[in-house]
């Protein structure tokens, strides 16, 4: 399988913060058509802290990749070490005194079996199909927040006012007993003119996932389209960064049936878990009305 892509789009704004703890790879002026790893890391922990964590990640990953593999199909368990070689340099940043430093991680690698999506922590993966309007995959948050109106605790309403919505559960973190799990979803459902959409949490303060998929559904120039994703994340407190990404073409061969996709099943999925809550609770809903 051979993908191209239209100039990657790259939002990367301050919000209200003083600092910029968010980091992006490629560097926003350096993305070009034949660039096939992208990143977006949202660091925490403070001035400093967080943008040490993020520029680390989206340093090493890439290095990484770039020095061990040989091309083709991305292996998972290629992925699975550039992750533990991150562990390892931001283990060197521990001297009790940047334990609260950390970031989340989210990357998209374009390659010959199609497209990788990995995340740890609450930033965001889209995969999204605008000439049907709709979502084919969405990254599942790893927060308390997520955790609590997946389970029936909250509604989607509470979520964005819920007193701990920046408690998150897994993240890359420098002195940490257990090593958090890196999720990964495949796809090689891919048409031109989809979308990948990375992004930190700050690009969702102010923008739904139905008002997300109608503004990048519309037939709008990149610029206007940078600006009306700009526009709808101007209130937005947080530093918020993202990077966007159009399928232009895909030329498939004929081995390409037996690749791997996961990303309609895999259960990092929030597509797939929101529409399995959904059916449990309409579900109980007649359950309760058959009561009565």
């Amino acid at each position: 399988m051979k993908i191209t892509i239209t100039q990657p789009l790259a939002i990367h704004e301050l919000g209200d913060r003083q600092n910029q703890e968010d980091s992006v790879y490629p560097e926003q002026s350096a993305a070009t058509t034949g660039d096939k790893l992208f990143m977006v890391c949202d660091g925490m922990g403070g001035h400093d802290h967080g943008e040490v964590a993020s520029q680390l990640v989206c340093g090493t990953l890439p290095r990484y990749l770039k020095e061990n593999w040989t091309g083709g199909i991305l292996p998972d368990d290629l992925l699975h070490d550039a992750i533990d070689e991150v562990f390892r340099q931001i283990n060197k940043y521990d001297d009790g005194s940047l334990r609260q430093m950390g970031t989340t991680l989210t990357l998209l690698c374009l390659h010959q079996g199609g497209a990788t999506m990995a995340h740890i922590g609450d930033s965001r993966i889209y995969h999204i199909r605008p000439s049907e309007h709709r979502i084919l995959y969405k990254s599942r948050d790893h927060s308390l927040v997520y955790d609590l109106f997946i389970a029936g605790e909250i509604t989607q309403e509470e979520m964005g006012s819920y007193g701990k919505k920046n408690v998150i559960t897994r993240a890359i973190m420098p002195g940490m007993d257990r090593q958090p799990r890196l999720d990964i979803a495949h796809s090689t459902d891919l048409l031109p003119g989809d979308c990948f959409l990375l992004c930190s949490d700050g690009m969702l303060e102010q923008m739904t996932d139905k008002q997300l998929t109608e503004l990048l559904s519309a037939r709008l120039t990149k610029e206007a389209l940078r600006q009306n994703l700009t526009d709808a994340t101007r209130d937005s407190h947080d530093n918020h960064s993202a990077w966007l990404i159009e399928i232009k073409s895909v030329d498939r061969e004929e081995y390409d049936e037996k690749l791997q996709h996961n990303e309609n099943t895999v259960r990092c999925n929030a597509i797939l878990l929101e529409q399995q809550k959904q059916k449990k609770q309409s579900l109980w809903q007649r359950i309760k009305k058959a009561i009565v």
